[in-house]
C-alpha cells in the first residue's frame, strides 16, 4: 500500500513539474505545500524522538532487571 501512495505522489509531483516549467504553477501554492509537508515532517519527527527516548527508558530498565538478576543466578 504504502508503494502505491508513493507512485501516486511522485505521479502528482511530475505533472506540478511539468506544470511549474510551462509556468502554470503559481510559487505561492507550491510554498503551501512545503509548509505542510514540513509541518507534517516536524511532527513526524517530534514523535519519532518520543518513540525512541520510550524505547532508550524501557531499554535501561531492562538491562537493569538484567543485571540485578545476573547477581542471583552466578554460579559459586
Amino acid at each position: 500500500m504504502m508503494e502505491f501512495m508513493k507512485k501516486a505522489m511522485d505521479w502528482v509531483l511530475e505533472k506540478e513539474q511539468d506544470a511549474a516549467k510551462e509556468c502554470h504553477a503559481k510559487p505561492e501554492d507550491v510554498e503551501k505545500q512545503i509548509k505542510m509537508i514540513e509541518e507534517k515532517k516536524a511532527t513526524l519527527e517530534k514523535k519519532y524522538q518520543e518513540d525512541i527516548g520510550e524505547f532508550e527508558h524501557i531499554l535501561n530498565r531492562l538491562h537493569a532487571i538484567k543485571a540485578q538478576s545476573l547477581k542471583c543466578h552466578v554460579k559459586d
